[in-house]
């Protein structure tokens, strides 16, 4: 899975640096809905064990206990991560959709962990060399962030690790959807901007 979502990465790291600014902020809009949707269906799969009433709208597949794929469904695993790989070029995230594959796959999710680190970590020197070569990222804001990234691994390994899990995925797809009306208003308002001039 890991070796499939490499070269879906590399494919879409050919295309998207070369999308209008408007284009991405809208791909990343609707891309950002669609990980909320999933992040959703995980946030009510895991209140359900605590907060009953969302026990009827629990229809997220448990997983299973496999460690491994094989045959259809290693075929399966690797498309779909392959899909993952190009979506993660338009800033959707890979936590929440490989979760949702594992499940569907019925592998064990812890199996989703290392397959998420690796994926990621082949990922970023792949990916980050056409967006380097075409200057189509902002310097300042991705050393920003950079750095910004270190304490918050921290926090977030006392803070949020001691958070039951059904908490912090609430938390998220709030911030998801947020975040993705966001530059779809973004988006629309710059197209109106446009068509005025």
């Amino acid at each position: 899975m890991i070796a499939a979502y490499v070269p879906g990465a590399w494919l879409g790291e050919g295309i998207v640096p070369r999308w209008p600014r408007r284009k991405v902020q809208v791909a990343m809009g609707v891309a950002l809905l669609g990980a909320a949707m999933l992040l959703l269906m995980k946030a009510i799969n895991e209140s359900s064990q605590n907060w009953p009433v969302f026990a009827a709208l629990d229809f997220l597949p448990k997983g299973g206990l496999a460690l491994g794929l094989s045959n259809t469904s290693l075929a399966i695993g690797m498309a779909g991560n392959f899909v993952l790989g190009m979506l993660m070029m338009i800033g959707i995230g890979l936590y929440a959709p490989c979760m949702i594959l594992i499940y569907v796959l019925g592998m064990d999710p812890r199996a989703a962990f290392p397959i998420m680190m690796g994926s990621c970590a082949f990922l970023m020197p792949v990916s980050s060399m056409e967006f380097v070569r075409s200057n189509a990222f902002h310097v300042r804001a991705a050393l920003g962030l950079a750095i910004g990234g270190l304490p918050a691994v921290l926090i977030a390994a006392y803070v949020f690790t001691s958070l039951p899990i059904a908490y912090v995925l609430w938390l998220v797809v709030v911030v998801v959807v947020y975040t993705s009306l966001n530059m779809l208003l973004t988006a629309n308002q710059e197209e109106i901007v446009k068509g005025e001039l």
